[in-house]
């Protein structure tokens, strides 16, 4: 295994969207040596290699040994069997959000990574995002979670559906923030490109701990919306993903003394609602955000991960396999709903 200190060699299999933004983050890196992409498409896989000045193959099995770490960005049903053979060899494993194609298949690479002492990450770069970063630091106990993403059809990821091409960032944030096991899900769904895969689907989760989470994705949109609401005894978070901002509201621990006067002065009807100055009892404040790139910070902690055991990636396999398992119960939630 390499040193903390030493570049990892590192390679994107699946020279498609993704798999630039992954080749361009790890030509970029200090820590990271781009040796290759791999694709089956051997001119994208040229191309894309040309642009980060490495080399290419078509054929996986030719980088195995070459490498420290590697990024899986092919489409959703190839996850599995592309991991396999690194995770066997105990490389690090960086494979783009959903994990695998279904529960089964996500569950089967967990159980590979404990038996082979590998480090897996799962892309749900969304975690990553500089508002959730600041939202981390703030150790929110959440009761309540709102959220909406929404989007034009973007015309990739045909072969899965809306929860697990788009919904699932959230179901991971979501997941974080609750710190508890579900208790019941209530979705409903429908799909209007491809009747067979939902495009719109609301699902309402509740948790074991009280908390309870309302989220809504959709892929045939006019505009585009990343929204996150966070109720909790600390704060009230509103933010906003697509254009990196956040605002928190909180009772100011300056004026509980104030907060106290009032609650007696309303108990002897001495109180005027009209003249009180709420805005003097809550702090609000604009959360100070980082803009790093949530792909970069992503990479930076697998990479972290896999140099150095005692850390762990941004998003490990097993928090990948409860978003999978989360999802799965909201789509069979969707499929038990009655329209008529």
């Amino acid at each position: 295994m390499s040193s903390v200190n030493k570049k990892l060699n590192t390679a994107v299999i699946g020279a498609g969207k993704m798999g630039q933004i992954h080749a361009k983050v790890y030509y970029q890196l200090p820590q990271s040596n781009l040796v290759a992409v791999v694709d089956t498409d051997a001119k994208k896989a040229k191309q894309l290699a040309k642009k980060f000045k490495c080399s290419y193959f078509t054929d996986l099995s030719e980088i195995i040994d070459r490498v420290d770490a590697v990024t899986i960005a092919t489409p959703t049903i190839a996850h599995k069997e592309t991991a396999e053979p690194f995770i066997e060899r105990g490389k690090g494993v960086l494979i783009e959000k959903p994990l695998a194609l279904n529960v089964t298949e996500a569950q089967e690479l967990v159980s590979l990574a404990e038996k082979h002492n590998a480090i897996v990450a799962v892309g749900h770069s969304e975690r990553c995002n500089p508002v959730v970063q600041a939202m981390k630091r703030l150790n929110i106990e959440a009761k309540f979670i709102e959220a909406h993403r929404i989007s034009p059809y973007p015309f990739r990821s045909t072969d899965i559906g809306v929860v697990m091409d788009v919904m699932i960032h959230d179901i991971d944030i979501i997941l974080s923030l609750a710190g508890s096991e579900i208790k019941k899900v209530n979705a409903v769904g429908i799909g209007v490109i491809d009747k067979d895969k939902e495009d719109i689907c609301n699902a309402r989760i509740v948790f074991e701990n009280g908390c309870i989470a309302n989220v809504t994705a959709s892929r045939i949109a006019l505009k585009t919306e990343r929204k996150v609401r966070v109720f909790s005894k600390q704060a009230y978070l509103s933010l906003d993903y697509f254009k990196k901002t956040g605002t928190i509201i909180q009772a100011d621990t300056d004026n509980l003394e104030l907060i106290q006067k009032i609650r007696d002065l309303k108990s002897v009807g001495k109180f005027d609602l009209l003249k009180a100055g709420w805005s003097d009892l809550v702090h609000y404040e604009r959360l100070q955000i980082d803009d790093k790139e949530p792909l970069r910070v992503e990479q930076e902690s697998f990479l972290k991960a896999v140099a150095d055991r005692t850390a762990k990636p941004e998003v490990t396999v097993s928090e990948g396999l409860a978003a999978m398992k989360c999802a799965q119960m909201i789509l069979d939630s969707t499929k038990e709903h009655k329209w008529e």
